[in-house]
C-alpha cells in the first residue's frame, strides 16, 4: 500500500522517524517507534499508533514509502 509518512528529527540525532502516517486524506499520529532495521538500499520502521502498531518501509533509492505489516496483538 501506498502511502505518505511525515517525519520529524529525533532528540539527540540528526536521523528524522516517522510521525504521521497519511492513509490518503487519513491522518494517523505515530505515537512512539517500537523498533528500527536497515538493509542496504531500504528501512524499516515499527511503529505505534492509536490504532495499533504498523511496519514502514522507505526504499531509499526512490523515497517511496509502503506499508510492509499491519501488526496485531
Amino acid at each position: 500500500m501506498h502511502l505518505r509518512v511525515d517525519c520529524q528529527p529525533q532528540r539527540g540525532s540528526a536521523e528524522a522517524e516517522p510521525s504521521v502516517i497519511w492513509f490518503g486524506s487519513r491522518r494517523v499520529p505515530v505515537l512512539c517507534v517500537v523498533d528500527r532495521w536497515w538493509g542496504p538500499t531500504r528501512r524499516w520502521w515499527k511503529v505505534q499508533t492509536g490504532e495499533g502498531a504498523y511496519v514502514l518501509r522507505l526504499e531509499q533509492d526512490t523515497g517511496e514509502w509502503t506499508l510492509a505489516a499491519v501488526v496485531r496483538t
